[in-house]
């Protein structure tokens, strides 16, 4: 599988150890940066676009990094078609795609020993969607509100 993969200067040491990871267990790793350290990089600059990758590479999967990976979870949200899940254990990374069909999972560096993130990129890779009728649902619903932002309708029981 072809993996986009980006970050910020507080996660470069794992961004590396997990690129060293994913390419040993036979994924196309694609670096969308940082390439060297820099105290002063920002985010945005990678992680848009790691995931502008992952929206324009169908069957593509994206992990984007961070200290948090509160602000790399909500930058690769802003692209169009993506949706992108802050993991910090490898049952919200398995919830993410079982639920939501994430195509992005967030990590955060500071929070995240490097076996439990690991951990959490292994079990999203191998993780599918469920396709169960309420998940299709609720992301066609999101979706649709990303294309035309319409509001879905109320259910009757609201008045």
């Amino acid at each position: 599988m072809r993996i986009h993969i980006g970050g910020d200067h507080a996660s470069y040491e794992l961004q590396q150890t997990l690129m060293t990871h994913l390419e040993r267990s036979g994924h196309d790793v694609v670096n969308h940066g940082p390439f060297s350290y820099d105290a002063q990089d920002d985010y945005p600059v990678f992680v848009l676009r790691a995931a502008e990758a992952v929206a324009a590479d169908p069957g593509s999967r994206g992990v984007v990094l961070g200290g948090s990976g509160n602000g790399e979870q909500m930058a690769a949200n802003k692209v169009a078609g993506i949706r992108a899940a802050l993991a910090y254990s490898a049952e919200l990374a398995a919830l993410a795609r079982e639920h939501n069909d994430a195509q992005v999972v967030s990590i955060g560096a500071r929070f995240t020993p490097e076996d439990v993130a690991t951990q959490i990129v292994d079990t999203f890779l191998d993780t599918e969607f469920s396709d169960d009728a309420r998940h299709s649902r609720r992301i066609g619903m999101v979706s649709a509100y990303e294309a035309d932002r319409m509001l879905p309708p109320l259910p009757d029981s609201v008045s």
